[in-house]
């Protein structure tokens, strides 16, 4: 199954290994979901995750992102018209909208009522 994961997923699931966006995690490890992602969701996630107060090491988010790099399926998202309240968050409904996929965000608001974005509570209920 296609998904885009939120960064705010991504830094969640690493801060609570036991949270509901680590179990999300844990499935795109084991390759039961597959990433989607284009160099602009990488660069959002690398400069998050590079941010002091998290204190990840270069070599940790390298990793991280080197496998869902190798794992994921990269894309060139068409832009999209629609408005969005941040646009920052348009690049993940852009790849979404893109490969069909399922994007997994931490707060739904900020992006258009569509079917096929969800939290991640209720994708683990859709779908495990």
């Amino acid at each position: 199954m296609l998904v885009v994961i939120d960064t705010n997923i991504l830094v969640s699931s690493l801060w609570s290994k036991s949270g509901i966006p680590a179990k999300i995690m844990s499935l795109v490890i084991c390759g039961r979901l597959v990433p989607c992602y284009d160099y602009r969701i990488l660069c959002e996630y690398k400069n998050v995750l590079s941010r002091p107060i998290f204190k990840f090491s270069p070599s940790e988010i390298n990793a991280l992102l080197d496998f869902i790099k190798h794992s994921g399926r990269s894309v060139i998202a068409e832009p999209l018209d629609d408005e969005f309240v941040d646009e920052e968050d348009k690049k993940f409904y852009e790849v979404a909208k893109h490969c069909g996929a399922t994007l997994i965000a931490g707060n739904i608001k900020h992006f258009p009522s569509d079917d096929f974005i969800m939290t991640a509570d209720d994708f683990l209920e859709k779908y495990l």
